[in-house]
């Protein structure tokens, strides 16, 4: 009976525990399951995290730093660095190259120095002494289609998406590059609206010419399949040059 005993209480702990060991096993199932879950989640938020650390911009499109601040247009970036009040120009010591800059006074360690994150023209850089106490620096982008996102590289960033470019006038352009800034901004409203562009409205006045010239063109499109379905308009051509001149040509 004592064996019994022993047995049967040894089978019982043995129950109580396995539903224990049951749920243990259930527990670390539902945490493997949700883990790749969390990574997920962590992964997600991190082009967010990385977006969060980009600053705006000053009104400079640049940023304010403790010794500097800089700015930037299309064209080129100024950088004002502040120096000991009184400062004489022969003290400066200014280094502009294509890819790096350094600023301060002679014999002592730099001011603002580093590899700036996209070339200039170094030959068009220049910089002045402001009232003794700030050099001014004038640099000329290399690429002035982009905007720079930092100064230096590895150097805080600011978010070039909300950079504005500065106004100009029209009125202050030459003919030639005033023509050209309408015809663009011109383009730009007629494509929004869905309306045909300037060269594609030129286009359509040479082909309309040049069917008022040749009836027998006119005529051809006239009773072509496009118009006996009911959908006129200009045909379906391009202009093409001919011995100096112009003439229709189908479109492929």
């Amino acid at each position: 009976m004592a064996i019994l005993s022993d047995y049967t209480e040894g089978e019982n702990q043995a129950q109580a525990l396995k539903p224990v060991e049951e749920k243990q096993q259930e527990n670390k199932e539902n945490e493997d399951q949700e883990q790749p879950h969390k990574e997920s989640t962590t992964s997600s938020l991190e082009p967010k995290e990385e977006e969060n650390k980009k600053l705006k911009p000053n009104q400079f499109n640049g940023l304010d730093m403790e010794n500097y601040t800089w700015g930037q247009t299309l064209q080129d970036v100024t950088i004002n660095v502040s120096v000991p009040a009184g400062t004489k120009s022969r003290l400066l010591a200014v280094d502009i190259k294509n890819n790096s800059i350094k600023v301060g006074l002679k014999n002592q360690p730099p001011i603002v120095e580093g590899e700036l994150l996209e070339p200039v023209k170094a030959d068009e850089c220049f910089w002045s002494l402001e009232d003794q106490k700030q050099v001014t620096i004038l640099m000329t982008k290399r690429n002035q289609s982009d905007w720079w996102k930092s100064l230096f590289k590895n150097g805080p960033e600011i978010d070039t998406q909300k950079a504005e470019p500065e106004p100009s006038r029209l009125s202050e352009l030459d003919l030639e590059t005033r023509s050209a800034v309408e015809k663009m901004m011109f383009d730009q409203k007629q494509k929004q609206k869905g309306l045909p562009t300037s060269d594609e409205i030129q286009n359509q006045d040479q082909i309309k010419k040049i069917m008022e010239e040749n009836p027998e063109i006119a005529k051809h499109f006239a009773n072509s399949p496009a118009n006996a379905n009911g959908k006129g308009g200009m045909p379906n051509v391009r202009m093409m040059s001919s011995g100096g001149g112009m003439m229709p040509g189908m479109m492929r």
